[in-house]
């Protein structure tokens, strides 16, 4: 018997941060499977490459990842595009490139039944990340820093019961320059799509999913799988959906931690650690 699938257009995910000990990979591979769409956007900071050639580490939930994204182009006739972000920038030295059905490039626009949306990662717009690269290899340490602080806090919240709670996203509800950060991101965004004659336009980056209109323009980022794991969908009719994992897994339910892999769902295996270390030597 096949399983249930979500059938759809287009696929969008940004920021799952392979490479990392807080990246959902599991997650994302697990919304992978139950998706079946034409054309699968990865809109930058899949792989983590600042962690990796740092202090990141790579598993075996972060190769299924890959594979998963390799089977969908070999057995579902799926064309995969891979936007460059801001830590997997060691893509930069080979866009564009295209072999198969896959593509490396910085940004691109889609065409929808309503109109055309640009896409693009996002970290263009981040002042920090363009003109102060050590200050923002700071602040990624600081991340991972409040990451670890909120693993610790969750265990103790579900000892106690309680639901999760996101350091870091209340911090930037709270605090007033994160607050006036994410404001400026998504307004040069929407200004950008303008500019070019979009009606839209989906991005990353700022692990802050949205769907809403600024001054006319269809503002939508995918958000991340390190804390929100949320992804985008484009609808046969133009449609687009913001789906939060929580909401998705309830419809399609993962599996127990101890069932076996599919094997014959998946590609080959894939040395992703070594092949980055070329990349980044």
């Amino acid at each position: 018997m096949s399983k249930p699938v979500l059938r759809v257009r287009t696929a969008i995910l940004s920021d799952v941060h392979l490479g990392t000990p807080h990246s959902k990979a599991a997650e994302a591979t697990h919304f992978l499977k139950h998706v079946r769409c034409d054309r699968l956007l990865l809109n930058g900071d899949i792989i983590d490459g600042w962690r990796l050639t740092r202090d990141g580490r790579w598993t075996k939930d972060h190769t299924r990842f890959v594979r998963r994204v390799l089977t969908m182009v070999q057995k579902k006739d799926t064309e995969v595009v891979y936007l460059r972000g801001n830590h997997d920038d060691f893509l930069a030295r080979l866009l564009p490139m295209t072999f198969e059905r896959i593509q490396l490039v910085e940004d691109c626009t889609i065409d929808t039944p309503r109109g055309r949306y640009l896409v693009l990662h996002g970290d263009v717009f981040d002042g920090v990340i363009k003109n102060m690269v050590f200050l923002a290899h700071l602040g990624d340490m600081g991340y991972a820093l409040l990451l670890r602080l909120n693993r610790v806090y969750n265990a103790w919240r579900r000892l106690r019961g309680k639901e999760y709670f996101s350091l870091s996203q209340a911090i930037k509800a709270r605090v007033k320059q994160a607050v006036s950060f994410v404001g400026n991101f998504e307004n040069q965004i929407a200004t950008l799509a303008r500019d070019r004659g979009c009606i839209g336009v989906i991005c990353g980056h700022i692990h802050t999913p949205a769907d809403k209109q600024i001054d006319g323009v269809h503002y939508l980022n995918s958000g991340d799988w390190v804390e929100t794991m949320s992804a985008i969908v484009e609808h046969e009719d133009g449609r687009f959906e913001l789906i939060y994992f929580k909401d998705f897994v309830a419809q399609f339910p993962m599996p127990q931690p101890d069932a076996a892999a599919d094997d014959a769902d998946t590609a080959a295996d894939l040395p992703i650690p070594a092949a980055l270390a070329a990349f980044t030597a």
